[in-house]
């Protein structure tokens, strides 16, 4: 038995997959938008996540950097009707592990979700934050702090969650430009810094502990 977070607003496919799952023996936990993924979802023990993209509140996309950077690394499905090759890449690039166009086949979908909760058990997803003083909200963009928050630009809220979204890593320029900008955007190495100079400053306003370094000629880690 798994712990499935499932993120749909259209409360149709809800019951469907909840009912799917469950029937699978699987354990759901439901959220229709958002801002109820980002409440429910954040540090729960979950073996894999379904996230729709098109949320009323969100961009799916966004609330799952927000979980992976407040901890919630379990591997996530996208399900959606967003199926061009640019929405699938952008979904890879925020760390997705599987992407599964709507109208979908629901004992392929229960399969995907197995396959997924295998690799979760044999590698551990954990709960493993970059920072405990930082949250990011999905639905407005914002960094906060016990001092405060700042509001981001949508494209600061990408590069910050990209980075804080894996602790322990060095993250590369190029896994950054995947994550904040459109595929196939051209993006000047000092459009990244200027922008972290920026995340950098309104970090500072709220007091966070969150430092971001720069490695040389490879990518920025949080320290």
């Amino acid at each position: 038995m798994s712990t499935i977070g499932v993120c749909e607003d259209d409360p149709a496919i809800r019951r469907i997959l909840q009912r799917a799952l469950a029937n699978a023996g699987h354990d759901v936990v439901l959220a229709y938008n958002g801002s109820e993924a980002s409440r429910l979802f954040v540090k729960r023990p979950l073996d894999v996540i379904i996230m729709d993209i098109g949320l009323p509140d969100a961009d799916g996309r966004d609330v799952v950097q927000a979980l992976k950077a407040g901890g919630q690394h379990a591997p996530v499905l996208f399900l959606t009707a967003l199926d061009a090759l640019h929405e699938r890449l952008s979904g890879f690039a925020v760390g997705a592990e599987d992407y599964v166009a709507k109208p979908f086949e629901v004992r392929e979908l229960l399969a995907r979700v197995e396959v997924l909760g295998r690799r979760a058990r044999d590698v551990g997803s954990g709960t493993t934050a970059a920072s405990e003083d930082l949250a990011l909200d999905p639905l407005t963009h914002a960094a906060r702090t016990a001092s405060g928050s700042v509001l981001l630009t949508p494209t600061e809220f990408r590069v910050l969650a990209a980075i804080t979204s894996r602790p322990g890593e060095v993250v590369r320029r190029r896994a950054i430009v995947a994550a904040a900008w459109p595929d196939g955007a051209y993006v000047a190495e000092n459009t990244i810094d200027s922008h972290l100079r920026r995340i950098r400053s309104k970090l500072e306003s709220i007091d966070s502990t969150t430092s971001i370094e720069t490695v040389r000629g490879v990518g920025y880690r949080v320290t």
